[in-house]
């Protein structure tokens, strides 16, 4: 958990960022994500060095090789007039412990006349995280700036991986406005619950298609390594872990930099996140491939049917991204494999032929399990947009009998632009320090979700349509022609009210009437 002193010099981070001409949150972001790459590769040349010296043998990874650069700038390259000097900088001068104590001037030359082109050119290395910083370059031209960036970013304690992934996460809850595809950054509260209500597996191979920063696929390495540490010290269980587990997919480069930065930042030393666009052709080779997908597709509108792949448009022919994902995550799931996704509530109702083929087919070709609705600030401030939690089981034969259902009314956050936590930072979540009060649990309804989910079996079956949850059995949702909104079987109970006869109403207003009256005259009297 981050102290109040480590917010303080982050906002200072993203004060500088502003004040230094860098307005746009997410470039801010992506500055300091390259700043932190060149840092964390520093950090792991340092540690092979002291492996080597400890063993008494070579390094056996060396990020920065030795000699220098090929590239000339004002001061790295020959006098032309009495040839002293040597062309080039040298890779040990690019190293995040060397150059941080150079001048403001001379390190901004380093960084961005050297240090960039390096990670551009590191495609080659064994790394997957370099080939996501071939288009690496700094939005800015001040020194001093870099200078603050690089002073501040080392006087911030990320000596364990917790402070490193919760110092990135809040650098990340900058991020404020919706990308140009509909994507946004869904809040780490509503992660945390839907993954806990998933509970994924060491053996689980798990997978976003639209990963955005990668939170989804963070939350669920932090919650396998953190409840299954037992099972991830077998070796093949580990190996899984740290190579096949969580794979990211995305179009967006930025966007790609900043989640394998935050599955870095967070332990995962190769994170396979991927460029690739989900729903265009040529992407099958992961069919029936993952074992969970956890998801926040982008809810963009329409999207041009020939550029869209064919498999998935025989599942559902439609130009909307939001039923295209499903069939998507249908394609990619295995046989068994489960899903935890959000959609706009469209999705639930929607009266087009391909919205109820979707649900059709969720219902009848596979098994769907739950329908959780959320508050519908629960985005803002990105966007207002209204949406649900699906959960399903691909099975390619049915098995859907019963669906539970949940009206989600508050996020322990207020449902405005502003979003302030209504509760104790330790009440906050899914997983609160302590039970919630019914006062309490009226702003925080993620503790009740992940209570009730985990007692499916129980005393959810006998709870009346009155209450916040119920479940509908599949005979009803086919009735109704596969409407999954809520509102369809929810009853509500409305409050007798008594309301005095006419009669009764006329004979008080005369009565006041006279009232005022007679109080008039008395005035009257008074004044005259």
């Amino acid at each position: 958990m981050l102290t109040g002193e480590i917010r303080s010099q982050i906002n200072k981070l993203r004060d500088a960022l502003w004040s230094g001409g860098v307005s746009n949150p997410l470039t801010g972001v992506e500055q300091i994500t390259y700043l932190l790459f060149i840092k964390r590769l520093d950090e792991i040349q340092t540690r092979e060095e002291a492996k080597a010296q400890a063993l008494k043998r070579p390094i056996a990874r060396r990020i920065f090789p030795e000699g220098r650069d090929d590239i000339q700038s004002p001061n790295f390259r020959k006098d032309p007039h009495t040839g002293e000097g040597e062309d080039g900088c040298p890779y040990e001068l690019m190293r995040w412990s060397r150059f941080k104590n150079e001048t403001p001037e001379c390190m901004y030359e380093i960084v961005d006349q050297h240090v960039m082109p390096f990670l551009r050119t590191l495609g080659g290395s064994e790394s997957i995280m370099a080939g996501h910083m071939k288009g690496a370059r700094l939005a800015f031209t001040k020194p001093a700036l870099l200078d603050k960036l690089v002073q501040g970013l080392d006087e911030i304690p990320m000596d364990d991986r917790d402070t490193k992934g919760d110092v990135y996460e809040y650098l990340l809850s900058m991020i404020s406005s919706a990308g140009e595809n509909g994507q946004f950054r869904t809040p780490r509260h509503i992660i945390d619950l839907i993954v806990r209500m998933m509970d994924p597996k060491p053996t689980d191979t798990v997978c976003d298609p639209a990963a955005g920063t990668a939170g989804f696929l963070m939350m669920a390495a932090e919650y396998v390594r953190e409840t299954y540490a037992k099972e991830l010290l077998q070796d093949a269980n580990r190996q899984h872990f740290e190579t096949k587990a969580f794979t990211g997919f995305d179009f967006d480069e930025t966007m790609l930099r900043i989640g394998a930065m935050n599955m870095m930042l967070h332990g995962i030393e190769e994170p396979r996140i991927e460029y690739r666009d989900s729903l265009a052709e040529g992407g099958g080779e992961d069919t029936g491939h993952y074992s969970l997908i956890l998801a926040n597709p982008p809810f963009a509108g329409s999207l041009d049917n020939e550029s869209c792949a064919k498999d998935l448009l025989k599942v559902v022919n439609t130009k909307k991204t939001e039923l295209l994902f499903l069939a998507l995550f249908l394609r990619l799931l295995t046989t068994g494999g489960r899903a935890a996704v959000i959609v706009p509530d469209g999705v639930l109702f929607g009266s087009s032929k391909a919205h109820k083929a979707m649900r059709q087919t969720l219902v009848e070709d596979h098994r769907l399990e739950a329908v959780i609705s959320l508050p519908s600030g629960v985005f803002r401030p990105y966007a207002g947009v209204s949406t649900a939690i699906l959960i399903f089981t691909k099975t390619g034969r049915g098995g859907t009998d019963h669906v539970w259902f949940y009206d989600m009314q508050a996020d322990g956050w207020s449902l405005d632009d502003k979003r302030n936590p209504l509760l104790d930072e330790s009440l906050l979540g899914p997983a609160p320090a302590r039970a919630l009060g019914a006062d309490e649990h009226a702003k925080n309804n993620l503790p009740d979700v992940l209570a009730r989910w985990n007692d499916a079996t129980g005393a959810e079956h006998q709870r009346p349509r009155t209450a916040q949850s119920f479940y509908v059995p599949k005979d009803e949702i086919v009735a109704a022609g596969y409407d999954l909104a809520i509102n369809r079987y929810k009853e509500v109970v409305h409050a007798e009210v008594t309301h005095d006869a006419p009669k009764d109403i006329i004979r008080e207003l005369r009565e006041l009437e006279g009232e005022i009256a007679m109080r008039l005259a008395a005035l009257e009297e008074m004044l005259a």
